[in-house]
């Protein structure tokens, strides 16, 4: 299975947000993931998130951003039917170039420590486990709602 790695558009939002709620476990934020929200997100980051097309169909998205010192990925996923065929890891080559052409030379993300799938991922393309820091962070606004998705999709 091969899929076409681009640079996400506002255009690929619903595409995107229907692959989220496809995946048992994603958390999706009210405002943050919100259209308006990621307009303003792919605003800030024109050219470094990503999709993955195949047949037509967005299989694979990453949100991929910079504070212009360190890059950080967010919503990393791929269709769970294409999975397995190097589609997360084009992706991230794809965004991680983005990020080197902005002279950003770090990059960070965060997994949930039960996706036991996406650790794997992870630890399989050779990224490295922080076991020497702690995760802070502090809600500014509490409208934000994250909601999980359920396990039985």
């Amino acid at each position: 299975m091969e899929a076409l790695v681009r640079p996400m558009t506002i255009e690929d939002y619903e595409n995107v947000y229907a692959l989220w709620n496809s995946i048992p476990g994603f958390a999706i934020r009210s405002i943050d993931d919100s259209k308006e929200g990621v307009a303003r997100f792919l605003k800030r980051n024109p050219d470094t998130s990503v999709v993955a097309v195949s047949d037509g169909k967005v299989v694979g998205a990453i949100l991929c951003g910079n504070d212009g010192r360190r890059g950080c990925f967010y919503h990393v996923c791929v269709d769970k039917e294409y999975r397995r065929h190097g589609i997360g890891k084009n992706m991230v080559v794809h965004c991680m170039n983005a990020l080197k052409k902005e002279g950003i030379n770090k990059v960070s993300l965060i997994a949930f420590t039960k996706n036991d799938v996406g650790n794997a991922f992870w630890k399989s393309i050779g990224w490295t486990k922080r076991e020497d820091l702690n995760y802070y962070d502090f809600t500014l606004n509490t409208e934000n709602i994250i909601a999980y998705i359920g396990e039985d999709k």
